[in-house]
Parts: structure tokens; C-alpha cells; sequence
């Protein structure tokens, strides 16, 4: 979409927000007004909206700024995972890893700012480099899902943005005994194999001994396949003197994608009496991913390169590239993850009081195997042309898959080169918490309670390197025309460029190794690995209260949290180079730094009713969010190494910091809500965030690094021998960067003014305006973003499409792989489609359809050269599903 079509679209969707401001107070009137005249309309109780019924009475009894989605809600979106879900939720937008929809972010903010808890706590993620992974979560797990944007004092502090709680089902909320069996086939667009793919889950809820006893268990297991393909530029030569950049390494990248899901959820519920109840609660998730990528990585020097032509806007769109090298990178990867939490709550009602505790342990352990064979050819020349970002064109003199381009001697021809990671974290949470009600005056309740959470994360990496034994005789290796792998349909054949290429055969490349009759040794990559250990005190009070302000009810609550921070951050001290591998330093010692900080943490909610159906709502909060080990804000050094097909090698340093402070921000919410008739509603919300303590990664280039002498060479850090330092720094900026913006959610019936009852709208907008910052920046942030849901339902059928709009936004290195100098994703629309037919009161069919106008992702470098950047084609994806109820 072109810059100036944006702007028109954002014009477009603020008028509609205003017209619907405008308009929704006459279409209720009018709606009322024929409610009048003909007594005898009637009413139909259709499951979509009565989700919508019960979400916005949700919204509407709590004293936080919360938005909220019931069990039809996600059982009936088109979606495949909760994050896709919940984007239809005002402010909340989804973030795709590598093509799949599996973390989100909250008004503007990325998504490590946002706290995710199961049943209000913790659950660990296994990659605890990536977040949250929403992904593991099925849907049909859900009873409630709220997104919670300003806290209470009650609350575990962690969610910059805001804290998106899943309460799970608990079985002595059915009145009798439930089996639920559903089915689904899914089928995406790109897959490798072209299969449909299934899902299956059983949910079984009783209630024993008179009631007081229940049972809940659900187990499920998926099957995903699915590919992504990305086309971008990896690198850019910036002229020092005039600022004009060119393009300087193009890859091209095919992923595809195998996953085994297991899926686990089993609740115990005793409630013996009114006083009492206990309820233990289990949640698994394990995921087996098998991924086979695919990697063109076309590698230009300065000296290889002829401009085109003159820069426009500061960029050269235009050049030809003679004598360069190609390298050919497949690389298999066996990703298993666990993820599982057991949480104990009890709670126990004395007079007055009530007092609630709860025990919980919650582990993610994750191992991540990759093995690859990388191969070098020279190219003899090739012209690049990306001055049409919707056509790149990229002419290669000689075919990517002929099997001739790869001779017996190349400039590198590798296998294995490989990693193993592990990565583990755990959380550990005793909580105890006691409430009194009160009658003084305004006070209805006092609440009160204590928590401790120790935390844990480590990873280790070993690799596995050919090169810690010899190159091996060419003559051993395998001949790309006998046993070469070609890859087809690139891109979806979109583009100018060559969308095949012959890839090595991995298991060749075993044979030939076993054939050798050597064994490449694993080790441990010291200078790659760290831990972490965090414990967290907290404290809080809070009072609620119910007054009257100029006779209209006041509702709200107050108080404050204290939570005291300890943090120690182990890694390793390292030496010289392995003797047996260049890419790992030898362990001399091991070094603890620690770190320990406090926080008070205000919050006070309030509630105005201006009448039965209208009400304002403002809220102040400080919040925060801990540094933890992600790319983003990686608290420990580490370092690895790989060669380079010109002899030299590429040095990956984070620099890390120890004393790295967390992120803090004062809020407040101002919000003017009409709930109009059952399901419909109007909401209008103002926030403003000041944000302290942003955290701030860029590359740099040190006068020397371990005693390495550095200087620049082009955009590149660089040693005397012309091996390439990326080297990472991380601190806080110690300016402040203020958010502000709307949000407007409206629901609205259309039953009253057509012929056909049943039809009806959901929609939300969400604008943020953000001042500019000396050094942080705030990534993954959409100026806009917006949703429309129109649907129609009936007893029987039902029909929704959902059109949802993401604005650009920006990305670093540390949110992206491919943004590794910057980029800005552009504006994207994707359309959903979710048709149901209610076959009787026991089974059900539904059929859905994921990005039906097969919007692919794009990206350009900055606004200021707008220069192509990567172009990744997910494609559609349908399923089709049954759903028994006995």
C-alpha cells in the first residue's frame, strides 16, 4: 500500500470513529422508538451476542480499565490461537514469529511489556527469550480472557502495558455432567507437505459426592504444517560523507514448518461449604517442531558493487554486483518445548473476613537442536533493482539450480555446523491475601496480602562444528547433481528474481560424515551462556469504597504496592580459543553480578454512573516492567562466532548489563462508557503513559573489544584481518518518552432495522500519538489499529467476517531477525471469515478462514529513503472443524 494510500485510510477510519460518535445515540433512539411501536418484535438470544452481552457487563461492573472475551467469543473468532483472538480487543495488536500469530503487544507497546497470567499467575514460557507464547494456550481452555490496562494495588506488578489474565473453567460452575468432543482439519495455503492437518480435543466435567467435588479434564493434540517464505535485505553501505545508502546483501529464506502438539488441562474443585473452597489446577502444553530452512545469502563487498544511475532520496535503487559470493545454507532444526503450571487456591470465608492463598510452581524447558550444511559458490554477476518494492527485480547470470554451480572445490563447504540449547526457567509463589468488609462511612472493604516469587532462568549452548576436526577431502563430500535437494516456488513465484535453487542434501552430508569415520565432537559454549536468579517481595493495601458524588453512585478503589527486587545475573568468565574450535572460548571461572532495586507502586480506580446506562471511569497507576534475559534487554554478556566463506570470521557480541533498571511509567485513564441496550454499547478511553528507564540496544563499534584492536570499514566493525565484530549495547535512556491516545469500542445490533433479524457490528479503533525520545524508541508500535466485525447468527447458522488493520510500525534488531540495521513493517489488512451451522443441540460444525485476502508482510528501511526491505508470503489458511456436546 503507498504512503499516500495510508494517509487516506487513516483518514477514513478517524472519520468513521467520529461518525459512529455521532450517529449511535440516533440509533438507539430509533432502534427504541420501533421497540415501542411493535410490542410483539422478537427478541433472538444469539450466542455471538450474548458474548458481547456478557463481555461488555464485564467491563462494565469492574473497577479497572479492563476489556474483556468470553469462551463463544474464542471458540467462535476465526482464529487459531488466543492472540488472534484477543487483537479484537481495543489497543491490542498481534505479532507474528516467523509468520504464525503467537505473542501481542498493548496499546503501542511491545510485546515484552505486556504481563500474561493463567488464573492470575505466572506461567512459564519454555523459550524464555521470546515471551509469552499464546500459541500453547488452546482455545478451548478459556472460560474468560480480560486485558487489563490499569492495575489494581492487588496485582503483580510487571505489565507496562497491560496484563492479560486467561481464568481457566472450573468445573463446579456446571450444574451437571458435560462431554465435549471436538475435531478440526486445517489446511495453510504454503504448506510443504499440502496436507490438511487435525486437531482434536475431549473435555470431561462431573461433580461428585453431593455436588461438593469437581472434576475437570481436557486433553487435546494438534498437528500444524505450514510455510513462510521471506525475501529482504540483510545489509546496507551507508557513505560516511553524504549519508546515501545502497544495498548491499539481499537473502532470500524458506521456512517449513512440522509441529506435534500435546495439550493438557486437569481442575480438582472442593467447596464442602459455603466457607470454603479448594481448587487445584494443572496446565501442559508440549510442542515437538521440526523446521526445515532453506537460505540463499548473497554476500556483496563494497569493491563488487557498481552503482546504477544517481541516488534517489538518498538511496541507490540501482546496481550491478560482479564476482560475489553465494552461500547456500540449509539448516534442520528440532525445537521440543514444555511448558506446564500446578496452582493450589484456597479460600476460606470467617465472618467479616475472607482469606485467600495460593501455591504455585510453574517450569519451561525448551531444546534447541539445528544441524547445517553450508555451501559457498562465486556468481559472476547480477543486477539488483529495488526502485519498485512490489517487483524487485534481482538478475543472476547463472541458474540457482544447476547442480554445475557447485564444483568439487568451494569456497566453503560445511557440515555439521550446528547448536544445542537448552533453556530453562521456573517460578516458585506463595501468596496469602485477607479481605474485610467494612461499614465506615465510603469504605466497603479493606484488602491486605503478602507474596513471594523466585524466579529462575538459565541457558547453555553447546556446538557441534566440522571445523573443530578438518575440513574434509573434497573428494568425501556429496556431489550437489547426485543428491542435491531443489527448492521450488519461492516466494510464491511472485517477483522478479529466481524462485528455485538446488539446496544440500542433509543426510547425505550424515552419510558422508559416518562414511569418514570420524566423530565431530559437542561443546560447551561458555561464552554463549548465562543464568539468572530474581526474588520478588511484595506487599500491598487497598480499600474499596461505594459513596455518592452530586447523587450519581461513585464507586472505586485506592492503595499501594511495594515490591523489594533481588537479582543475580551468572555467567561465564572465558579465556583463550578452544583448541579443537575457534567458535568456543575455554571457562576459566564464573562471575555473579547482582543487582537489587525497590519500587511503591500507586493505583486508584474510580467509577462515576451519570445514570442506568452511562458512566466515567478514570484510573492512575504506576506500573513496571523487569529487565529479563530476551534479545531486547539481555542482562548477561555473551558472544559466538562463525566463519566467513573469504576466510575470515563474524563476531556476535552482546555486551550485555547486569545493572539494567526496570522500566517504569505513570498512567492515566480517562474513559466515558454508555451501555445503550443489552449488547450494545459505546466506549470511549484517553490514556497517557510517561515512560522512565527505556531500554536502549544498538550496534557499536568500540576502539577494541577484548584486547582486539577495532575500527569501521564501511557500515561494518572490523579487525586488522577484516573479521566482522556485531557488537550489541544495552542501557536505559534517561529521557522520557511520552505516550498518549484513544480508544473507541462500539457494539451494535442491526436487528431493528432490517427485515432479517440477527445481523449486528463489532467494532474498535485505537489511536497513539508518541513524543519523540533521545535514544529509546518505541518498536512494535502502531499509530493505528483497528477492527470490524460484522456478523449475522440466527439458532441455527451463523456468519462473521472480521476485517483487521495494523498501521506500520517500527522494528529493531532486537525485535526481529530481519531488522538487523532497522525497519518499518508496513500497514497491513487482513480479512477472517468464520461460518457455523448449529446442526442440533449436540453437534455443531464451523468452518474458518484466515487471512482470506492473502495479505503478505512487508517492510521498508526508514521513512526517509523508503527503500524496499523484505517482503514474507504467509498465504491463507482454512479449517474446518466439528464440535459434539454430550
Amino acid at each position: 500500500m503507498s504512503r499516500l494510500n495510508q494517509y487516506k485510510l487513516g483518514k477514513k477510519t478517524i472519520l468513521a470513529s467520529l461518525m459512529a460518535t455521532l450517529l449511535v445515540p440516533a440509533l438507539a433512539q430509533a432502534q427504541q422508538a420501533k421497540a415501542t411501536e411493535d410490542e410483539d418484535v422478537e427478541v433472538i438470544q444469539v450466542s455471538f451476542r450474548g458474548s458481547l452481552a456478557a463481555a461488555a457487563d464485564i467491563k462494565r461492573q469492574d473497577t479497572k480499565v479492563t476489556d474483556a472475551i468470553t469462551t463463544e467469543d474464542i471458540g467462535k473468532f476465526p482464529s487459531e490461537n488466543i492472540a488472534e483472538a484477543i487483537q479484537r480487543i481495543p489497543g491490542v495488536q498481534i505479532s507474528n514469529v516467523n509468520g504464525r500469530g503467537s505473542t501481542i503487544s498493548v496499546r503501542g507497546l511491545g510485546s515484552q511489556y505486556a504481563r500474561t497470567t493463567l488464573n492470575g499467575q505466572s506461567m512459564a514460557s519454555a523459550d524464555f527469550t521470546s515471551g509469552f507464547r499464546f500459541d500453547i494456550i488452546q482455545t478451548e481452555l478459556a472460560s474468560t480472557i480480560e486485558v487489563i490496562k490499569s492495575p489494581s494495588a492487588n496485582m503483580d506488578a510487571g505489565g507496562l502495558s497491560g496484563t492479560i489474565n486467561i481464568d481457566t473453567a472450573s468445573p463446579l460452575s456446571f450444574p451437571e455432567r458435560k462431554v465435549l468432543l471436538s475435531a478440526k482439519g486445517q489446511y495453510s495455503e504454503f504448506s510443504p507437505s499440502e496436507d490438511v492437518t487435525p486437531k482434536a480435543n475431549a473435555t470431561y466435567i462431573d461433580q461428585f459426592a453431593d455436588g461438593t467435588v469437581g472434576v475437570l479434564l481436557n486433553v487435546g493434540y494438534q498437528e500444524l504444517d505450514d510455510r513462510v517464505d521471506n525475501f529482504w535485505m540483510d545489509r546496507w553501505f551507508v557513505d560516511s560523507a553524504t549519508g546515501d545508502v545502497t544495498p548491499r546483501r539481499p537473502r532470500y529464506r524458506r521456512i517449513d514448518r512440522e509441529t506435534d502438539r500435546e495439550l493438557f488441562n486437569g481442575t480438582v474443585q472442593w467447596r464442602p461449604n459455603s466457607a470454603f473452597e479448594a481448587k487445584l489446577t494443572a496446565v501442559y502444553a508440549g510442542d515437538d517442531t521440526k523446521q526445515d530452512l532453506n537460505q540463499q545469502v548473497f554476500l556483496f563487498n563494497a569493491n563488487q558493487i557498481t552503482r546504477l544511475g544517481d541516488a534517489e532520496n538518498g538511496l541507490y535503487n540501482q546496481i550491478q554486483i560482479n564476482n560475489f559470493t553465494t552461500e547456500n545454507n540449509r539448516q534442520l532444526e528440532d525445537k521440543d518445548a514444555t511448558s506446564d503450571a500446578y496452582t493450589l487456591e484456597m479460600d476460606y470465608d470467617w465472618e467479616d473476613w475472607t482469606f485467600s492463598s495460593v501455591l504455585h510452581y510453574t517450569s519451561g524447558d525448551a531444546t534447541h537442536n539445528e544441524e547445517a550444511a553450508i555451501l559457498a559458490t562465486v556468481i559472476s554477476q547480477a543486477t539488483l533493482d529495488i526502485s519498485n518494492p512490489s517487483n524487485v527485480l534481482f538478475n543472476i547470470a547463472e541458474n540457482l539450480a544447476d547442480p554445475a554451480l557447485y564444483p568439487a572445490v568451494m569456497p566453503r563447504n560445511e557440515y555439521p555446523n550446528g547448536a544445542t540449547r537448552l533453556m530453562e526457567s521456573d517460578e516458585t509463589a506463595v501468596q496469602f491475601d485477607a479481605t474485610r468488609g467494612l461499614d465506615w462511612g465510603w469504605f466497603t472493604r479493606l484488602t491486605t496480602g503478602v507474596k513471594y516469587r523466585k524466579e529462575t532462568l538459565s541457558r547453555e549452548v553447546f556446538r557441534t562444528d566440522r571445523a573443530a576436526i578438518g575440513d574434509a577431502d573434497p573428494a568425501d563430500l556429496p556431489s550437489m547433481a547426485e543428491t542435491g535437494y531443489l527448492v521450488t516456488d519461492f516466494l510464491d513465484n511472485k517477483m522478479g528474481i529466481q524462485h528455485s535453487w538446488i539446496a544440500p542434501n542433509i543426510q547425505a552430508y550424515r552419510d558422508a560424515l559416518e562414511a569418514e569415520g570420524v566423530t565431530v565432537p559437542t561443546l560447551f559454549a561458555a561464552q554463549s551462556s548465562y543464568s539468572m536468579d530474581r526474588e520478588i517481595m511484595a506487599a500491598y493495601l487497598m480499600a474499596d469504597f461505594e459513596t455518592e458524588l452530586a447523587g450519581m453512585p461513585l464507586r472505586g478503589n485506592f492503595g499501594g504496592r511495594y515490591e523489594q527486587t533481588d537479582r543475580d545475573v551468572n555467567t561465564y568468565l572465558t579465556g583463550d580459543t578452544h583448541p579443537d574450535n575457534e567458535e568456543i572460548k575455554l571457562a576459566i571461572g564464573e562471575l555473579t553480578q547482582s543487582y537489587d532495586y525497590s519500587n511503591f507502586l500507586p493505583s486508584a480506580n474510580l467509577v462515576l454512573e451519570l445514570n442506568d446506562e452511562m458512566q466515567l471511569r478514570l484510573a492512575a497507576a504506576k506500573v513496571l516492567v523487569r529487565p529479563i534475559l530476551t534479545s531486547n534487554t539481555q542482562l548477561a554478556p555473551s558472544e559466538t562466532s562463525a566463519s566467513n566463506s573469504f576466510g575470515t570470521r563474524t563476531y556476535t557480541v552482546n555486551l550485555g548489563q547486569p545493572e539494567l533498571k526496570a522500566l517504569t511509567a505513570n498512567q492515566l485513564d480517562f474513559g466515558w462508557e454508555w451501555y445503550y441496550s443489552e449488547g450494545d454499547s459505546l466506549t470511549v478511553n484517553l490514556f497517557q503513559k510517561d515512560i522512565k528507564n527505556g531500554t536502549v540496544s544498538e550496534l557499536v563499534c568500540p576502539g577494541s573489544y577484548n584486547g582486539t584492536a577495532l575500527s569501521t570499514s564501511g557500515s561494518e566493525c572490523v579487525d586488522s584481518s577484516g573479521n566482522i565484530y556485531d557488537i550489541t549495547a544495552i542501557y536505559n535512556d534517561s529521557s522520557e518518552l511520552t505516550v498518549k491516545g484513544y480508544e473507541v469500542g462500539w457494539n451494535q445490533s442491526l436487528s431493528a432495522w432490517l427485515p432479517v433479524p440477527g445481523f449486528g457490528l463489532s467494532s474498535n479503533y485505537t489511536r497513539i500519538l508518541v513524543d519523540e525520545s533521545e535514544g529509546f524508541t518505541l518498536t512494535n508500535s502502531s499509530e493505528q489499529t483497528w477492527n470490524i466485525t460484522a456478523y449475522w447468527e440466527n439458532d441455527s447458522f451463523s456468519a462473521r467476517v472480521a476485517l483487521n488493520h495494523r498501521s506500520p510500525y517500527v522494528q529493531e534488531s532486537s525485535d526481529a531477525f530481519f531488522a538487523r540495521e532497522g525497519r518499518t513493517v508496513a500497514g497491513r489488512n487482513q480479512v477472517d471469515l468464520l461460518l457455523g451451522w448449529n446442526i442440533d443441540e449436540q453437534w455443531a460444525v464451523n468452518f474458518g478462514a484466515l487471512n482470506l485476502n492473502g495479505k503478505d508482510e512487508e517492510a521498508y528501511r526508514d521513512d526517509l529513503t523508503r527503500a524496499w526491505q523484505t517482503t514474507s508470503v504467509i498465504g491463507r489458511s482454512y479449517y474446518l472443524g466439528v464440535n459434539f456436546n454430550l
